[in-house]
């Protein structure tokens, strides 16, 4: 990991230029190198390895699989999603609720659209939410398992901190990574509302959901990324009902 300063730069990415992966319970769109589809000049950012929006179908998912050393944050945008780990975590997560899992030395863990398992009320609804995926500081760290609830936050329709490892948000209404050097924000807009990028030397922005404009590059739909270096500050301003994640970082991996 460095935290040399780079070269300035604003990298728009569309979503039609995202790997995917489309099976009959699955359809992932890939904003970096991820499983099958590999391209070594697009790896990550900053210390963002994984970016995947992803919609399953009910009653499927994926099933009980490993991670480790990493931190992985679940952001669910429509539905719920049903988490399990063999560290005996498990709960339901729905749009509002961060919700973080930090692999460590190593943790299993199974991801299904099938909440009615525990409910008992069966839904035909898919789930569509985005995995992310950052390295932590070290190596070989106790897994762990974090959610907390921030639907409030949201509404005030400002960027919200979601989750961070970063001593500023000490005390905040996010949940906490294990990489001092990154945090992720959100923000649903509605038409016409604007928030400010922070200034990093990374930064990764993605809308999920609705159509924005980002000041100095023009419009950004549902699926578009920007990846910023050494800059920020810029206005997002939403021209329908929105939603942005934003992950703040200064560091990034070693070349």
């Amino acid at each position: 990991m460095t935290t040399t300063l780079p070269t300035p730069a604003v990298d728009i990415r569309r979503a039609d230029e995202r790997f995917a992966t489309k099976i009959s319970w699955l359809d992932s769109k890939h904003s970096f190198s991820f499983g099958g589809h590999y391209d070594d000049a697009n790896t990550h950012h900053g210390v963002l390895l994984v970016n995947n929006d992803d919609i399953v179908r009910p009653g499927t998912g994926f099933d009980t699989h490993p991670h480790r050393d990493m931190e992985i944050v679940t952001w669910v945008l429509r539905g719920s999603l049903v988490h399990q780990d063999s560290e005996g975590h498990n709960g339901v997560i729905y749009p509002g609720l961060a919700q973080r899992m930090s692999a460590g030395t190593g943790i299993l863990h199974s991801e299904k659209n099938d909440s009615w398992r525990l409910s008992g009320d069966v839904h035909d609804e898919p789930v569509h939410f985005v995995q992310m995926w950052v390295v932590p500081d070290e190596p070989g760290i106790t897994p762990g398992y974090e959610q907390l609830e921030i639907e409030s936050e949201l509404l005030a329709g400002g960027l919200v901190p979601v989750a961070s490892g970063m001593p500023r948000h000490d005390g905040a209404s996010a949940i906490r990574i294990k990489n001092r050097y990154a945090a992720l924000h959100a923000a649903r807009l509605e038409p016409g509302r604007s928030v400010e990028l922070p200034e990093a030397p990374f930064l990764h922005l993605f809308v999920p959901r609705g159509t924005v404009t980002l000041e100095g590059a023009g419009t950004l739909g549902e699926g578009d990324a920007v990846r910023f270096t050494a800059t920020g500050g810029q206005r997002v301003t939403a021209v329908e009902p929105a939603e942005i994640l934003v992950w703040e970082m200064h560091a990034a991996l070693a070349a």
